[in-house]
């Protein structure tokens, strides 16, 4: 082995983006140890759109059967009026995007991914993943760091990747405190059995309902057994961030008056203990993720919104370029700056164009929506980025 498998890369958090980044890493014969908050592995939440651009990096660390055995890849998309549920617009999906882009489009549970994930790191060699252990500290030097963990852990490592989220404590410690910014927007989610709908509502399996100041996106997950939706609302009253907050399914009705027959067929037939709320919050792009050997990965680095479903698409990118920087320099500093200098432009680009998306989508003038384009991110052409064999 040479002098840069020899290091010992320690990754803060392992929700997927970190869990990706370990897993990648330790694929191309580096070691890694992944350090986690929470008691016990799990993910919280419902689907997941998984583009082109993610697809490979995933197939890319071996899980591609999973993907194919996990997920659903929609046919077709679509975008539909809100008021009379008039299709609007149309998105070719399955084997044509897939041909177009070398990899496929798959919409999955995050819980499931999150488990693949979880299950190849700790199959692997040498794989060290410690749960109940929750970031307080770096004390920095040449060599890399010493991390402390509010258990009264110490550990080394010639690397620190902070993958820790949103309101990442390795971020505060690099750059200072700062508070993700409330963005006016409040989220559903629920999961709806397919057997409690009317037959033929889901067409297009994937699709986006647009109205004024609201949007309402569904499609299907686990082997097309349950409709995944997530609705956005602009509010100004309500700031609670976790996803874990129950709501009753009659406010969310009540959210969406007036909406088509099946946005509202599917909310009112959501099981009560399946829908939650959140608060949707950002940062503003940093213009450096850096310091020494600490760097920043995920929504760590550049939380985003969902409007062109790209954040977790994102952080699967990054893990992925990240490691082959490590296989493709000699020193960890050289790694790091090829990192940076690779993700920086394209994941601050993501996260101004989703947040301009959102400002399009939820316009007051919602009634003109069928004359005007739609913004996705196969129009960005950012599902065209296979992160295998991007520049580093």
């Amino acid at each position: 082995m040479g002098a840069m498998q020899d290091l010992e890369i320690a990754v803060v958090g392992a929700g997927i983006a970190g869990l990706t980044a370990a897993c990648a890493l330790q694929r191309r014969g580096f070691r890694v140890r992944v350090y986690e908050q929470a008691e016990r592995l799990g993910e919280v939440g419902a689907g997941l759109t998984i583009t082109p651009n993610a697809a490979h990096a995933l197939i890319d660390i071996g899980l591609g059967g999973d993907l194919e055995r996990l997920g659903v890849c929609p046919e077709r998309g679509g975008a539909r009026h809100w008021r009379s549920g008039e299709l609007m617009a149309r998105f070719e999906r399955g084997a044509a995007l897939a041909e177009r882009c070398g990899a496929p489009y798959v919409q999955i549970h995050r819980a499931d991914l999150h488990d693949a994930l979880a299950r190849a790191f700790t199959a692997g060699e040498g794989s060290s993943l410690a749960l109940g252990h929750r970031f307080e500290r770096l004390l920095e030097n040449e060599q890399g760091a010493e991390i402390g963990f509010a258990n009264g852990m110490r550990v080394r490592a010639d690397v620190v990747i902070g993958a820790d989220g949103i309101r990442s404590a390795v971020r505060g410690q690099l750059f200072g405190a700062g508070h993700p910014r409330f963005t006016g927007y409040i989220a559903w989610r629920g999961l709806v059995p397919i057997e409690a709908l009317p037959p033929g509502l889901i067409e297009p399996q994937s699709c986006i309902s647009i109205g004024p100041r609201h949007t309402f996106t569904r499609y299907l997950i686990r082997a097309g057994r349950l409709v995944n939706y997530v609705a956005l609302a602009e509010r100004d009253d309500w700031q609670v961030e976790s996803w874990s907050v129950r709501s009753e399914v009659s406010e969310l009705l009540a959210e969406f008056a007036g909406w088509h027959e099946a946005v509202r067929t599917i909310i009112a037939a959501t099981p009560p203990e399946l829908c939650f709320k959140w608060a949707l919050f950002d940062r503003e792009p940093l213009a450096n993720w850096t310091r020494g050997r600490v760097t920043l990965l995920g929504d760590a680095a550049h939380p985003m919104l969902p409007f062109l479903g790209q954040g977790a698409a994102m952080g699967i990118e990054d893990g992925l370029v990240l490691a082959r920087a490590f296989e493709a320099s000699g020193t960890p500093e050289e790694a790091l700056r090829r990192y940076q200098a690779a993700r920086i432009e394209r994941t601050t680009f993501v996260m101004r164009k989703s947040a301009e998306t959102g400002r399009e989508y939820h316009r007051a003038d919602a009634d003109d929506y069928d004359t005007h384009p739609h913004t996705t991110a196969e129009s960005l052409g950012l599902m065209a980025y296979d992160p295998v064999v991007a520049s580093l």
